[in-house]
């Protein structure tokens, strides 16, 4: 077997492709733009695992037609901001994860492929998420009151509503849904969509906006202020937290099932269970590194932020059987040796 992985440089790109070059024994390229600052560093790692490297954009069609065929796409090329948007980079964004993704559908369609694509629950419009019922708990929002259409307190399922706003991110991700959707039909080629929440884990260099926990964790490391923005500036804002390897292991069955996950569209992500509030993730930071750094309140809401998300995993379970195995705790004690063994790699990301 041989499977391409496009923005394969980048930390969800990097780790699917050693875990399932290990899980698969299948031969992997990945393609990257290495436009993010810290892919560069997944290079030697990706050459340790005898995983093939093609510098490459997917916005430029050039670039994909120069790939060998494979028997998998996966998808994972992205903007992955929902701030870029709002940040004068709408185009580039636009660009990457729509335009991309024609490219990947035509590239596919050309190599009789299936496509594993990454989408992200940023499809899910910001307006109906904060219709959510929540009361504030002594360390996070917690869901109380009836359940909204799609979603309660097992978290966000497949079936909530799509209309409204959601970003240029999210638009641009579920456009791509869309146009693979119809590809696929058109073509006879299979496809597998997953809405993934928050991913993080080892070889991840978070920012504010991506990599949340990770770059939570690095801050307390480095000993850095941080900010709780938004609803209250309390910290008690709520997501769920998937480790890159339980995303792969999901990865693993879906290809080796396709005639299960053929054409179905799952919800992927910690699940309730693997939620946490950033205040919790504070305590956790702070027990981990011994450092306590100045938090301050900014009390207004971002643009499109939303107060609570979790990830409800159901239908994926039903499909597959697959369950996330690595508890928070354990994800940021991985993370915590990790940033500790790469300092000076992160460090020079940073600089």
């Amino acid at each position: 077997m041989r499977l391409v992985i496009t923005g394969g440089a980048g930390f969800v790109g990097s780790s699917l492709a050693v875990r399932l070059r290990e899980a698969l024994g299948a031969e992997v390229v990945c393609l990257d733009n290495l436009k993010r600052r810290g892919s560069e560093l997944s290079l030697p790692r990706l050459k340790r695992h005898g995983i093939t490297f093609v510098h490459g954009d997917v916005r430029l069609w050039d670039d994909l037609a120069a790939l060998p065929p494979a028997d998998v796409l996966l998808e994972c090329s992205a903007e992955p901001s929902v701030l870029a948007g709002n940040q004068g980079q709408g185009r580039y964004l636009v660009d990457t994860n729509l335009v991309g993704a024609v490219n990947c559908c035509e590239w596919a369609r050309q190599a009789g492929a299936a496509v594993v694509f990454l989408s992200t629950s940023r499809v899910y419009p910001y307006d109906r998420l904060r219709q959510a019922p929540l009361i504030t708990g002594e360390t996070r929002l917690l869901w109380q009151g009836p359940n909204l259409p799609g979603a309660g307190p097992e978290g966000v399922s497949e079936d909530f509503p799509l209309p409204g706003r959601r970003s240029l991110y999210g638009a641009s991700k579920l456009a791509a849904e869309l146009l693979l959707v119809e590809y696929a039909d058109m073509y006879g080629f299979p496809y597998v969509i997953n809405r993934c929440g928050v991913i993080t884990g080892p070889w991840q260099f978070g920012k504010t906006d991506q990599g949340v926990f990770m770059y939570w964790l690095l801050q307390h490391y480095l000993r850095s202020p941080l900010q709780y923005i938004g609803y209250g500036g309390a910290g008690k804002q709520v997501r769920d937290l998937l480790h890159v390897d339980d995303l792969a292991e999901l990865l693993a069955r879906q290809i080796t099932r396709l005639d299960v996950a053929r054409h179905k569209t799952y919800n992927v992500g910690g699940g309730a269970t693997n939620s946490l509030s950033l205040l919790e993730a504070t305590d956790l930071c702070r027990s981990l590194t011994g450092h306590t750094v100045p938090i301050a309140p900014v009390p207004e809401e971002r643009w499109a932020d939303i107060p609570w998300y979790v990830s409800d995993c159901n239908r994926v379970e039903a499909d597959l059987g697959w369950q996330p195995q690595r508890t928070v705790p354990q994800t940021f004690t991985e993370m915590f040796d990790w940033i500790r063994e790469y300092r000076e790699q992160l460090l020079s990301s940073l600089r």
